[in-house]
């Protein structure tokens, strides 16, 4: 092969945390899809956001030079030195083997003629990606009066028409949600509950991922959330003309701060990547105004409280820290491209490792809430939408699962080997 490859090398990280402390995520537990009907059954980390099976467009990499290793790396743990195999290995990407060198100089030359007609058509994919953008930005016209009359119900603004309730009941029909001899349930008088509590909350907690970001301290301002509106960059008007996109979270009165909506853009590069898709730029958010005295009731931090005693005098004082904390609100603070920082926030190569996955983690939750979860919003918050992600890791299963009969096959030859006990976990 004239390059080598990575492949499937490629460590999978966990999901996200404060952009600062860089705790790390619980792995999956079994999903369940939260309702106010059984939302005490539902576990908020439901399960973590991988890499794979995301919408586009890509993320830019971040370009390191080599790090310096260690010769005790010998004596490195198996994981630490896995990372170490990997890093070298990773340096060889795309690197010629030699194979193009050796070639005579005509056929040198055909294939440099063939680089000619890719680079023309790249160009061409480009424009069929451009004129890709411009067919959403049309049909999100199209969207806006269904989101607008998405927007009433939930807020209890407006009430459903017959004919949507009879569309509606079609749909459960098909999806199994209603059974012959099922009781019906208890009717109320209309204004005991207004348009559907918690409606954005339940969505974002029946996500893969988004859930993970959640923390009990969010919830009470998320119960707030009335709407997430995308629009597409630049909007009318603006002097910035690069492309993308806004996400607006609109807010109801609430005790944590004062705006009413929180926005954050995203901005793709002028040109498309290697794959032909668009390549993101860089993320902007917005500065959140935090209630209370210092922000006391700012959710992405928390106040850690020491006691400090005097050696010499024995006496015992109390220290108030802030510290970062894992919230969903550092969503409106994401991490700056190695691109767009100062001088004064340059990294070192670990850093920067740090820094590409967390750029990667931002960006792909932006384009699930821009490419699932405003689009098809009452899919998560009934769960639906979770049966197509169960599906999706049933397959990337599937191999594995016919690698263990083949196991069991030969357990039960007489020539196999009995295995120790010590491989099988253990309840406490």
């Amino acid at each position: 092969m004239p390059y080598l490859t990575l492949g499937s090398l490629e460590e999978k990280h966990p999901l996200m945390s404060s952009q600062e402390d860089g705790h790390s995520i619980p792995e999956r537990k079994e999903t369940v899809a939260p309702t106010p009907q059984n939302k005490h059954l539902a576990p908020l980390n439901a399960a973590p956001l991988g890499r794979e099976g995301y919408s586009r467009p890509t993320v830019a990499a971040i370009g390191e030079d080599e790090a310096g290793e260690s010769s005790a790396a010998a004596n490195l743990p198996v994981g630490a030195l896995q990372q170490l195999m990997q890093g070298r290995l990773a340096g060889l990407v795309g690197k010629s083997s030699g194979y193009i060198e050796s070639l005579p100089e005509e056929v040198k030359q055909r294939v440099a003629a063939l680089k000619a007609l890719q680079s023309d058509h790249n160009k061409i994919e480009s424009e069929f990606q451009k004129e890709i953008l411009e067919l959403e930005k049309k049909f999100a016209l199209r969207y806006e009066p269904i989101y607008e009359r998405r927007k009433m119900l939930i807020a209890g603004e407006q009430e459903p028409s017959p004919e949507e309730l009879i569309k509606g009941e079609e749909i459960d029909k098909e999806d199994g949600f209603q059974f012959e001899g099922q009781p019906e349930p208890e009717k109320k008088e209309l204004g005991d509950v207004k348009g559907i509590p918690q409606f954005w909350l339940t969505a974002l907690q029946n996500h893969p991922g988004i859930a993970d970001v959640i923390s009990d301290r969010d919830t009470e301002a998320l119960e707030r959330l009335t709407d997430i509106r995308l629009a597409y960059l630049p909007q009318p008007g603006s002097e910035d003309k690069q492309a993308g996109f806004q996400l607006t979270f609109h807010f109801g009165e609430n005790d944590f701060f004062s705006n009413s909506a929180l926005t954050k853009n995203y901005y793709y590069q002028d040109e498309v990547g290697y794959t032909g898709d668009f390549v993101y730029d860089r993320a902007e958010g917005c500065q959140i105004n935090w209630k209370g005295e210092d922000g006391e009731k700012d959710l992405t931090k928390r106040i850690e409280v020491k006691k400090q005693r005097n050696k010499n005098t024995n006496r015992t004082r109390v220290v108030k820290k802030v510290v970062p904390a894992d919230s969903f609100f550092n969503f409106f603070n994401p991490p700056k491209p190695p691109h767009a920082r100062t001088e004064e926030e340059e990294d070192d190569e670990d850093e920067l490792e740090e820094l590409d996955e967390r750029l990667e983690i931002d960006f792909s939750l932006g384009e699930e809430l821009k490419e699932r979860v405003i689009p098809r919003a009452v899919d998560y918050f009934t769960g639906k939408a979770l049966e197509f992600t169960n599906m999706e890791d049933d397959d990337d299963f599937e191999s594995e699962d016919e690698d263990e009969d083949e196991d069991d096959d030969d357990e039960d030859a007489p020539s196999a080997p009995q295995q120790a006990d010590g491989g099988e976990c253990k309840n406490q």
